[in-house]
């Protein structure tokens, strides 16, 4: 059984920082890509972040040069670094991977106040 079990997330003032992490079990964790999306209210779910095996990565245009993703292959664990914070960046946080993306984390609020 494939489980994402998400930490972090929380409120923020505009300018700050939060990281969020992502446990993973079931899988072979080092050969899958994962990846970070957020569903802002009332918006479909974007793909923020991914990392492949191999450690490439891929950004939104929305969150490249602010937000960083890694991966911690011993913990089977990614990461999502998420500085210079704004109020567009509010929204629930998922991690996701396996075949055509079919598992997702439980989401994670992340508020940032102006």
């Amino acid at each position: 059984q494939v489980q994402l079990v998400q930490s972090g997330g929380g409120l923020v003032q505009a300018g700050g920082s939060l990281r969020l992490s992502c446990a993973a079990s079931g899988i072979i964790f080092s050969i899958n890509t994962m990846g970070w999306y957020r569903q802002a209210p009332g918006k479909q779910r974007d793909m923020l972040a991914t990392i492949t095996s191999g450690g490439r990565t891929n950004y939104a245009d929305s969150v490249k040069g602010r937000f960083t993703i890694s991966r911690d292959n011993a913990k089977n664990s990614v990461y999502l670094q998420m500085n210079s914070l704004k109020p567009e960046d509010t929204g629930v946080y998922y991690c996701n991977t396996g075949i055509n993306g079919r598992y997702w984390g439980q989401g994670t609020q992340v508020t940032v106040s102006s």
